[in-house]
Formats: C-alpha cells, structure tokens, sequence
C-alpha cells in the first residue's frame, strides 16, 4: 500500500507525523511518501522518502496514493484521487476563528472553489471532539465520515515518558531548573498575512520578559503565515522557538500558554497548565476579520486580557489566575479534550489500516 503524507504544506509534523510514526512502529510493508519543502528539508528524519510540493513529482505521488493523510487543504493543480484510494483530512485544530466559508473574511471566490474541490475529495476527517465534529461540519458543509478520536499529535502530552521529554526539551532550549517558561503562540491575521505586509507583533516581547524578570523566559512560537514578519531577536529570557519542529514539545516544555484566538488553547488544555488570552484587537478580530465560534469572555478556560500590563501582572502570579478560572478551565477540558487520553493515535491507525 502506498502512503503519501502531507502536514503544512511540506513540513514533518502534527497530526500526519504521528500517525506515519505509529504505522511505522506496527509495521506491515507500506511504502510512504511525504510532500516536502525543501526549505524544510531538515524536519524530516533520514530515510524517509520525500517529493517537492507544488511539483510535477508531487502530484504523480498523490494520484497514484492508496491513501492519502494531510492536515490541511492538498492545492495541486488538477490532481485526480484514482479510483479505490482514500484520502485523510486529520486537520489541524479545533476552530475558535470561524474558518472556511464560516469566515467574516473570505478570500477569492476562485479560492473558495479549489478548497471546496478537495474537500469533496475528503473520505474520512478526524475530530478531536463532539464540539469540534459540529463545528468542522459545519465550516466545511461536510457530510461525509467522521473519526471522532482525538488528536494524534496530542498523544505525547498524556504518554508515560511526557515528564522526561519535557526535560529534554527544557535543556535542548536553554530553560534552567526553576525558570517559568511563557510559550506566547498567537494567530494570524488575515490583513497581516500577506507576503510584504510588515507588521509588528501585538504584544512586545522583549518588554514582557523584563517585566516578568530572570525567573521567566518568554517562548515565542510565531504562526507560520507570519514567518516573515518581524520578531524579538533571541536573548537571555527570550527564544524564538517558531521553526521548532512539532509545537507539542513546547506544550510539555511551558507552564503557561499566552495566546489569542489560536486553536492552541484546545491542545494546551490537555496538560491541564494555565492559559491566558491576550486579545488586544479583540473587536477587530471578532467582528470583521474572522468571527468566533464561541463566547471568548464566557467560555474560555482563562482570563481575557487586553492590555500589557495586565498580562504582565497575571503571568506574575499564575497560582492565583487557575484559582479564579478553575471551573471554567474544567468545563472547557470536557467538552473539548474529554477524547484525548494518549490512544488517539491507535484508534485512528485501527480504523484505516485494521490490525
């Protein structure tokens, strides 16, 4: 059986890597195929077997793949799923932004046309939860199968050994015994996406570390529509870790997770660790470029800030910030991470390669 893998349009990660990861591990004989950009080339370990994305090798792969497993849109120019074979959709979170044609803010309608393209050709899609199975369906008028399984990728942040990879990768990222580690993962936004557009990030990094002083570092994870904008140079209290490889790592590394409107806080909460929202352009965001799916202030399993200095101050003393969003983050954990126990991973390989 051939297998061609797709995460992020080229990288070896997420959802995608830890399936091929498990496959691998059972064993049976399938050849595997991953599409690949060369600018991440690094990501992917020795042996593995890879063709260039958006090239003439990367569509004959997929049209001649038994299945196919991605975690977002495969946007090749007309290729074809040949008959019998199966394609994957894992995605890659729960939406809190409103996706797809959900959006406040939608892009070309020639766009819109070529995701609805592939996803028609979506066989099975993965859902971490209930809540999110509606809200995937619903984003992308999908009616065909569900896995309603949890996330693969969040295995790690439940498996037995998630305490020594925390460790290892505290030391791989300089984070000394006793330091606080602040992951700041933000979103992206739609205005601010576009190649060319420079835009400064909402919050200031460097001034956040200094206000939260040598007891803390700062790890900035940067989402990838934003690479090229521009980001606090790595220091004493701040990493740059958004070419890190797999963001779970840096899940099980911190003790706090600061973001916005990202699917992160769905992850996040699997390791039970505060969260807080940093929604500066909260209005902004909310009511003209993408919408919610939920009440942010009723709902989410931390405060919702939107000045510096108060988040400053509620990174100061976290203790008392779980306190005060105790029942909400429990609530929150139910309905949204209830599946999420470390098997993910085995129950979807069960369901499209049988033992």
């Amino acid at each position: 059986m051939k297998v061609v893998w797709n995460a992020d349009n080229g990288r070896y990660a997420d959802n995608p890597r830890a399936l091929h990861e498990g496959l691998l591990a059972r064993g049976g004989g399938h050849e595997h195929v991953w599409l690949a950009d060369p600018r991440h080339a690094a990501s992917f370990p020795p042996g593995v077997a890879t063709v260039p994305i958006g090239t003439p090798r990367a569509v004959e792969a997929l049209e001649s793949a038994d299945v196919l497993v991605s975690n977002t849109h495969v946007q090749l120019d007309r290729w074809r799923k040949r008959p019998g074979a199966r394609y994957l959709q894992t995605w890659h979170g729960t939406p809190l932004k409103r996706i797809h044609r959900d959006a406040a803010h939608l892009p070309a309608e020639e766009v819109m046309a070529e995701l609805d393209e592939d996803i028609a050709r979506w066989d099975l899609l993965v859902s971490p939860s209930a809540a999110a199975t509606r809200l995937l369906r619903a984003a992308f008028a999908y009616t065909g199968a569900v896995l309603e399984t949890g996330y693969p990728r969040n295995d790690v942040l439940s498996a037995p050994d998630r305490d020594a990879r925390r460790a290892r990768v505290r030391a791989a990222l300089g984070i000394a015994d006793g330091q606080s580690a602040v992951l700041y993962a933000p979103t992206y936004r739609d205005d601010e996406a576009a190649a060319g557009v420079e835009a400064p990030l909402g919050l200031d990094v460097e001034a956040l570390a200094q206000q939260l002083g040598a007891g803390s570092v700062l790890l900035l994870r940067l989402h990838r529509f934003v690479s090229h904008q521009r980001r606090a140079a790595p220091g004493e209290r701040v990493r740059d870790t958004s070419e890190h490889p797999e963001v779970s790592d840096l899940y099980l590394a911190a003790d706090v997770l600061v973001t916005d409107y990202s699917s992160s806080m769905f992850d996040f909460a699997v390791t039970g660790k505060p969260i807080v929202l940093y929604a500066y352009d909260l209005e902004h965001y909310r009511d003209r470029l993408r919408g919610f799916t939920l009440d942010l202030r009723a709902e989410a399993p931390g405060p919702v800030l939107l000045e510096q200095e108060e988040l400053a101050e509620a990174l100061r003393d976290l203790p008392a910030v779980a306190a005060a969003h105790a029942q909400r983050y429990a609530r929150f954990a139910r309905r949204y991470c209830a599946l999420e126990d470390g098997r993910a991973g085995e129950r979807v390989l069960d369901a499209v390669w049988p033992r």
